[in-house]
């Protein structure tokens, strides 16, 4: 496959990641918005009278400008301590320079690391971390190119050889270059806040003492509490698999060749398929399911077409037919 079709599949994942992150502000706008007009329906019974109000601007949005204020903090703080969020739970070890890698394994990884900064074009280099837990997988992390890391599994180093190492790490160096690290961030947060306070807003219906309430309201309620967390969670996995095949083709461009990419997803797919009894994932695996080059569900849990769409990651197959050019 030529690297000008891969700059297509660049292209097209990057139209589509617009589409879901203008979703997700839009879901994150009307949630604040049926919040308000619930509210509003307490006063007002009139549903002409509530869309004219909402027509003209006059409509209270106290509750949108609320729900906007909480998404702002709860995203800066998230992006404040994404890091240590994403090495909770891991055994990791940082490699700060040549000097400090213990071994030949340590010193390839960083000196790769080192190498794809230049070829990138990046002015910060990531810091690097080795983890010495018994599974096959890598992940970046940083808000910014400045606060960027790169973490492998001891296991997925010994794995690899340098060339396959190499594309991972492209493939990871590429989330950082192209934000999505802070994209995901973003979405997911809007998407965990929007399914709080639906699911407040229901329990406090539910629980609710007052036996007046208007039954529109508990209606919008009722539906918010069906669709949001359907939409939401369908969004951020599409947007979490379109940013892993962007990733995919960045690092194939970056690297000139395909094959690497293409040899280390069959070695690590097989890796989880041959040797299931022996590899142990860590209890915190679920914070970092999205940002691992390779989601084990993939293999195990989602087989079928439809139950693949709630998946972080596409399935290994598809990655590779879209690295070779026969998607």
């Amino acid at each position: 496959m030529q690297i000008g079709d891969f700059r297509e599949t660049i292209r097209k994942n990057n139209r589509r990641t617009t589409f879901v992150m203008g979703m997700f502000i839009a879901l994150y706008l009307l949630l604040g918005l049926l919040i308000d007009v619930a509210l509003y329906l307490q006063t007002e019974t009139s549903i002409s009278h509530i869309l004219l109000s909402i027509a003209n601007g006059s409509l209270p949005l106290k509750e949108t400008v609320i729900t906007v204020i909480i998404a702002c903090i709860s995203i800066a703080i998230t992006f404040k301590m994404s890091d240590k969020l994403m090495l909770m739970g891991t055994n990791s070890k940082e490699i700060t320079s040549l000097e400090t890698a213990l071994n030949d394994e340590e010193k390839q990884l960083y000196n790769i690391v080192e190498e794809l900064k230049i070829s990138a074009g990046m002015t910060y280099i990531p810091k690097v971390y080795i983890l010495e837990d018994n599974y096959t997988n890598a992940f970046a992390s940083g808000y910014s190119e400045k606060s960027a890391l790169i973490a492998v599994t001891r296991r997925l180093v010994k794995l690899l050889n340098r060339n396959e190492l190499q594309a991972v790490v492209a493939h990871e160096l590429t989330h950082t270059r192209n934000n999505d690290i802070k994209l995901t961030l973003f979405a997911t947060v809007l998407a965990n806040i929007m399914l709080l306070i639906v699911d407040v807003l229901f329990r406090g219906i539910l629980y609710s003492r007052n036996r007046k309430i208007d039954g529109r309201i508990m209606i919008i309620v009722v539906i918010l509490r069906v669709v949001f967390p359907l939409v939401s969670y369908s969004l951020l996995m599409y947007l979490s698999r379109t940013r892993e095949y962007m990733a995919d083709a960045r690092a194939v461009e970056l690297m000139r060749t395909n094959q690497p990419m293409i040899n280390a997803l069959k070695k690590i797919s097989g890796d989880y398929e041959d040797n299931e009894a022996e590899i142990t994932i860590p209890k915190t695996d679920e914070i970092r399911r999205a940002a691992y080059i390779f989601n084990i569900d993939s293999i195990k849990k989602y087989r079928s077409k439809i139950s693949s769409m709630f998946s972080t990651h596409p399935k290994t197959q598809d990655r590779i037919n879209e690295l070779q050019g026969n998607s």
